[in-house]
């Protein structure tokens, strides 16, 4: 009777999720030579090919295909039968920065919940510097942030690239100040609308503050104002309007992921939210 090595089925999920064998690498936490020996261990003994590898591409074969959701299913009902010893469901509480916060929220927990299907996953989004605060008060296990100016530390996910985006019909009348949309007053990011604007000597005047990002992306779509967004996150609809309007040129951030975790099941969890992240920004 054949039978089943957890960590090459493991392998074998996280290639086939992260289409390559360098991120999958990075996300076990091992080395691509390992990722490749164990795979092929699971491919002879089950006599199928599961992964297609060519010098450009990695994706699933046929029979890969087939197997994939059973696969997972055997990694949940392994975690299940494990935990079920403990008597205890995992607490995992992640900060999640409004303007950070993108479609790539969803592939990140439903990651985490493959990797770990007792995890219970609180999740909380606001702006940046609340949430380092409550990090530093360890009140989260992780935080993805945009990188505040006063902190080096932190795990690089990624660059964050910003424009001004408003609605195609906006409008700026000769010697009106320029009308703005912010999240909150703590913002980073309105703070790094306002400074470039006061450093070019452009007038403003801040007309909405939303209290979530989802207030906000609706007042600039409709037209009410402009306001700074990172490119990938713009509101649909939406055009940048920086060159038509002479508006600054904004620097470039990162997104950072904090964490102070040291045991070994978290820090899974941590390299499983890190790739993907990665992987979707890519």
């Amino acid at each position: 009777m054949k039978s089943l090595d957890v960590e090459a089925v493991r392998i074998f999920v996280a290639v086939a999720d992260l289409q390559s064998f360098t991120r999958a690498a990075e996300a076990l936490g091992t080395t691509q030579s390992a990722i490749s020996v164990k795979l092929k261990r699971l491919e002879d003994g089950l006599g199928h090919r599961l992964i297609e590898r060519t010098p450009r591409s990695v994706r699933l074969s046929a029979p890969g295909a087939l197997f994939l959701e059973s696969a997972r299913a055997f990694l949940r009902a392994h975690e299940q039968a494990l935990s079920s010893l403990s008597g205890d469901r995992r607490h995992f509480v992640l900060g999640i920065a409004a303007h950070v916060a993108g479609p790539e929220v969803s592939v990140l927990l439903a990651r985490l919940n493959a990797h770990d299907p007792c995890l219970t996953i609180e999740v909380r989004l606001e702006n940046s510097r609340v949430l380092l605060d409550a990090f530093d008060r360890g009140e989260l296990d992780a935080a993805i942030i945009r990188r505040e100016e006063d902190r080096r530390d932190g795990e690089t996910l990624g660059p964050e690239h910003f424009g001004w985006f408003a609605a195609p019909q906006f409008e700026r009348r000769t010697g009106e100040p320029l009308r703005l949309a912010a999240l909150s007053p703590a913002c980073g990011v309105r703070d790094l609308a306002t400074r470039a604007l006061d450093q070019a000597g452009m007038s403003w005047s801040e007309v909405f503050l939303g209290g979530g990002s989802s207030a906000v992306d609706a007042a600039v779509a409709a037209g009410l104002a402009t306001s700074v967004f990172s490119r990938r996150l713009a509101p649909a609809g939406t055009v940048d309007i920086g060159e038509r309007f002479g508006l600054p040129p904004l620097p470039s951030s990162e997104i950072v992921l904090h964490s102070t975790l040291t045991d070994p099941k978290s820090k899974a969890a941590l390299r499983t939210i890190a790739s993907a992240f990665r992987e979707h920004r890519t």
